[in-house]
């Protein structure tokens, strides 16, 4: 059994047990369950809601540490931040949505590590949003696999973004996104490293990447020409003359009006129709 296979089978016996805790990966994060279902996953690789919320100017650093040590013991933070008029809950929701869906794609991919369960153990939000582990699974492979189809080189998630001073094309088309991290790269700042100097969700930033790596917008890709594809993945498309929007670029769609939160197991349809919202937005 392989260490992601073995991460699997020990998230599906949690959810089995309906247990309640944190599974530490290793150093790659560490996942909350309540009830045998997903709250809240923290990754080295990805910004948590903390930061996304201090950087963007939502929230002050200070008032979230106060607010984060309030909640020692309590794992009610989320709650305060509410209380306090400082977050809409529909807001802090959408947020902790998010910021599980970026760091469980890497979490969840950890290899060479056995994952260790401290039972009782909450984050300090407290549970503001669920998941289950088979959903959860299968949306990391659905992100991995959409990296792959837009650009099938996957060392460019792990290289200092360079930005081309010259294209080929009379003109590009950029998302929001993609701009600020095509301003923001310095040839030495990995697509992780800009996804927390940006504040934003770093698949959101990796998909950035890879979509700026098809417009021909990235200086000598990592070598592109002698990079093994991803298991089928498409070949590299022709970026010479390009004019219109990229490929894998993402469709325009409406912000589906925010569900509560409940108890029961995750519904797949407002998450998918989230999940559109959200990488639209994010």
């Amino acid at each position: 059994m392989s260490p992601t296979q073995q991460l699997d089978a020990v998230l599906g016996g949690l959810a089995k047990d309906r247990a309640t805790g944190s599974l530490r990966v290793g150093r790659a994060g560490c996942v909350y369950l309540s009830g045998g279902r997903v709250t809240y996953v923290e990754s080295t690789s990805a910004p948590g809601v903390e930061q996304i919320l201090v950087t963007s100017g939502r929230v002050g650093a200070a008032t979230m540490r106060s607010a984060r040590q309030s909640a020692v013991g309590r794992a009610d933070g989320g709650e305060t931040l509410v209380r306090q008029g400082l977050l809409a809950r529909g807001e802090l929701q959408l947020c902790v949505l998010g910021a599980i869906l970026d760091a469980a794609f890497f979490v969840l991919a950890a290899k060479g590590t056995r994952p260790r369960f401290k039972e009782g153990d909450r984050h300090w939000l407290g549970d503001q949003w669920y998941f289950d582990t088979a959903g959860l699974l299968r949306e990391c492979r659905r992100r991995r696999a959409q990296l792959d189809h837009v650009w099938p080189y996957p060392d460019v998630d792990s290289r200092p973004v360079v930005i081309t001073p010259r294209i080929s094309a009379q003109r590009v088309v950029l998302t929001s996104l993609q701009w600020e991290v095509l301003v923001s790269a310095d040839a030495t700042a990995t697509p992780i490293d800009l996804a927390r100097r940006l504040g934003r969700p770093a698949y959101s930033v990796l998909l950035a990447v890879r979509q700026l790596g098809v417009a021909g917008l990235l200086l000598d890709p990592v070598g592109a020409q002698d990079a093994v594809p991803a298991a089928g993945a498409p070949a590299l498309p022709k970026r010479a003359g390009r004019t219109g929007p990229r490929p894998g670029a993402l469709e325009s769609r409406p912000v589906p009006g925010l569900p509560q939160v409940s108890g029961d197991p995750t519904d797949v349809s407002v998450l998918i129709r989230l999940r559109d919202a959200l990488e639209r937005l994010l």
